[in-house]
């Protein structure tokens, strides 16, 4: 263990920097930008790809030491996240992808700096722990995304969701999978979690998942989702779109099987914003573009 620690130090007794490449995606991201970025300083590489912001993300994200590249999207594919991957050169081959409205725990970047990023996974998924009314949740709905991943093992899926109305630059609510050829690979799970403060504006988070919601309703329509990595997602995920009352299911997944109740007064609020979003799903009209 002893020999582990010196090994993380560099000759100046500081720790070696995290020799992973983080890209934060960003569109008009001033209020988060800042405590995004502050949280990432322990990691070798930041970049910031900015989708033509007219307001001072970018100024921002520079005066952190971030590297900043303009995007502009054609409506095709690549999107977003799919277009770095293509275009951008990094010093490192392992990419940890961040919102701006994500804070990077120090138990997150301890574990990452000790993982062994070797040839058996391809990637990782992270739990994002709900920051809501101010508070990070102890209990109920933790997303866990795979954003931690091997850019030459892994791709984000072509879909076929370019005319569906809610559809826009960014990938949508599905992971990354494992290109042609690499299926050997493992993905792992990281304990630490990271903080996800997405509810800190409600109006925003209102309009952002009426449009998630016509896209997401649509997709179920068309059975456009790509294939889930993990075999148990996938049988969980097709067992709860079966469900006839989906925003009742996601309320006592959150409030009762997650133990959110023991968040009080908040988790139900918490809870209730779940099953809120399910009937968006269920009541919003979409039409093809």
């Amino acid at each position: 263990m002893k020999r582990a620690m010196l090994a993380n130090r560099s000759m100046s007794g500081r720790p070696h920097k995290i020799p992973i490449s983080v890209i934060v995606v960003t569109k008009n991201e001033e209020r988060r930008v800042a405590r995004c970025l502050d949280a990432l300083s322990d990691f070798s590489e930041v970049i910031i790809v900015d989708s033509m912001s007219d307001d001072k993300t970018r100024e921002i994200a520079a005066t952190k030491g971030a590297r900043v590249v303009q995007f502009t999207w054609n409506g095709q594919y690549p999107k977003k996240r799919g277009w770095c991957l293509a275009h951008l050169d990094t010093a490192h081959d392992w990419i940890l992808w961040i919102d701006a409205d994500e804070i990077v725990t120090p138990a997150l970047v301890s574990e990452l700096r000790a993982l062994n990023l070797g040839k058996a996974y391809g990637g990782y998924f992270i739990r994002g722990r709900y920051v809501f009314e101010g508070q990070a949740l102890r209990f109920g709905l933790k997303n866990n995304k795979l954003a931690l991943m091997n850019r030459g093992a892994m791709e984000f899926p072509v879909i076929d969701d370019l005319d569906i109305e809610g559809m826009g630059e960014i990938e949508g609510h599905y992971q990354p999978c494992l290109k042609d050829g690499q299926g050997d690979l493992r993905i792992g799970q990281i304990s630490a979690a990271l903080l996800h403060d997405a509810y800190d504006d409600p109006a925003a988070w209102n309009a952002r998942h009426v449009r998630y919601a016509a896209w997401e309703r649509a997709m179920d329509t068309r059975g456009a989702w790509p294939r889930e990595q993990s075999a148990a997602r996938r049988i969980i995920k097709a067992i709860f779109k079966a469900l006839p009352f989906r925003g009742g299911a996601a309320f006592l997944h959150c409030y009762v099987w997650k133990l959110g109740a023991l968040d009080g007064a908040r988790g139900f609020r918490f809870a209730r914003s779940r099953h809120q979003y399910y009937r968006m799903i269920n009541q919003v009209r979409f039409s093809a573009r």
